[in-house]
């Protein structure tokens, strides 16, 4: 599995983003999308996820603030993130898994100034 990623750049506390991930390969019809960022004492930390059936997770601090959102017929996620704060600022990473295992993106640079 091959994931894409998009949308990362600048943007001012208060303002919005879009990230997007398209997955390709093979891929199996049951999967789990999401995004990650670094966190104190950990190297990854689950954002948000989305699971075939359109169950969301979100992790507590972004809660109110960032959507995510699936595409089922192109494999692709995304997380449109408003109200964005200078804490947000890291490399958002895609996640995808299915039974087949676990796969990440490259990495996309968001980055919120005061």
């Amino acid at each position: 599995v091959q994931l894409v990623e998009s949308g990362g750049g600048l943007v001012q506390s208060g303002g919005s983003l879009r990230l997007s991930c398209a997955a390709s390969g093979s891929i199996y019809s049951i999967n789990v999308m999401g995004w990650y960022r670094p966190a104190p004492g950990k190297q990854r930390d689950l954002v948000a996820a989305i699971t075939t059936s359109n169950t969301t997770n979100y992790v507590d601090s972004v809660k109110g603030r960032f959507t995510i959102s699936r595409d089922a017929a192109k494999n692709t996620v995304y997380l449109q993130m408003n109200s964005l704060k200078p804490e947000d600022t890291a490399v958002y990473y895609c996640n995808f898994a299915d039974r087949s295992g676990t796969y990440w993106g490259q990495g996309t640079q968001v980055t919120v100034s005061s």
